[in-house]
């Protein structure tokens, strides 16, 4: 991943393609498992959270609720060590494909953020928990 990455016979710079401007700034990021496809989580990305990302190999966001970069896996250790980066057609949406470390990626406690699914028109939890959220982030006040 060293500043280039080549789309046909087309060669860009990575920051030349990317459109950080279009979502003020971010980027989504779809976070997939590397071997099976599934999505784990959906994020954000600035321009720095990019470009640590693609320097540490650790997968990095940008929290628009607390206005910093995270990286995923500081706090609880469960990190997304980065596999590929792919760009859609206009540059403003990125698939990750990364390697989950820990026994889940969702901070309430599951292997994936996506553990609701809408069946008869009600939302149901349909995997369960593989690790308590209260023990690796500590208990809510």
């Amino acid at each position: 991943m060293a500043g280039f990455f080549i789309a046909g016979s087309e060669k860009y710079e990575m920051s030349e393609f990317l459109d950080f401007d279009k979502q003020s700034g971010l980027i989504t990021a779809v976070v997939q498992e590397a071997t099976s496809g599934r999505v784990l989580m959906v994020g954000y990305m600035n321009r720095e959270a990019f470009d640590r990302t693609v320097s540490t190999g650790h997968v990095t966001f940008f929290s628009r609720s607390r206005q910093k970069l995270w990286t995923k896996g500081e706090s609880s250790g469960h990190y997304l060590n980065l596999k590929s980066i792919a760009a859609d057609c206009d540059g403003d949406a990125l698939l990750i494909q990364a390697e989950a470390i820990g026994p889940g990626v969702c901070h309430a406690g599951y292997n994936s953020c996506f553990y609701r699914t809408l069946q008869d028109g009600s939302w149901v939890e349909t995997e369960p928990r593989v690790y308590d959220p209260d023990a690796v982030y500590g208990a809510k006040q």
